[in-house]
């Protein structure tokens, strides 16, 4: 893998602690719990309106749990998640031995092109980094997110809406009115933005013409 950025290594810095404190759990990828992280994901696979084969990358996997949540309904599909902490590739792969359909790489993007990308949790911790450092980190990222998908992506972030008192300053709110008009802009016509399913965050979903 070549060499992070200095944002990416210290933030594969934080996620390699948290697994290390937690294991492959949600608190291991920094969310409370397994309920609201397949609340989450429900909302990212709204992306996907292919029902039979199809190829996924999931940037910034984790332990995988993502592969868990869509392969009972998706067979056919080719899941290819990748992510830079190297604990994480080693968990993934090692909760996945049989998974024929699925495969882990270390590093900030998976080596191919697929019908869909979803990013779940990657925009979030900012650690020391500003407001306008963590922007710029952001747009490169659904840069490349468009370049990995050929029919769509998604992504979600915490929201700018959040209730003060529960906001904490290592973690960016973004606000979802801003990314809905730049994935708007910038990327497609077809574009969602979810913000109703209970949680401090939003989805955006951006469907690409055929």
């Amino acid at each position: 893998m070549s060499n992070p950025s200095p944002i990416l290594a210290q933030v594969a810095d934080y996620y390699s602690a948290k697994l290390a404190e937690h294991g492959a759990s949600p608190r291991g990828v920094d969310w409370n719990g397994e309920e609201s992280q397949v609340l989450r994901f429900r909302q990212l696979a709204r992306i996907i309106d292919e029902p039979a084969s199809f190829a996924l990358n999931d940037v910034g996997c984790g332990y995988g749990a993502l592969y868990d949540f869509l392969a009972p309904q998706h067979a056919q599909m080719r899941y290819l998640g990748c992510d830079i902490s190297p604990g994480m590739v080693t968990a993934a792969r090692e909760r996945h031995p049989g998974a024929a359909n699925a495969s882990f790489v270390q590093g900030a993007a998976p080596p191919e092109r697929g019908d869909y990308s979803v990013a779940s949790g990657i925009l979030n911790v900012r650690l020391q980094h500003t407001d306008a450092e963590w922007r710029e980190h952001m747009q490169s990222t659904l840069d490349l997110l468009d370049r990995l998908s050929t029919r769509g992506f998604a992504f979600n972030c915490l929201t700018s809406y959040s209730d003060a008192d529960r906001m904490r300053d290592y973690l960016y709110y973004a606000d979802p009115c801003e990314w809905f008009d730049r994935c708007k802009r910038r990327y497609a016509k077809d574009v969602a933005l979810l913000h109703d399913y209970g949680l401090y965050e939003f989805t955006i979903l951006v469907r690409k013409a055929p």
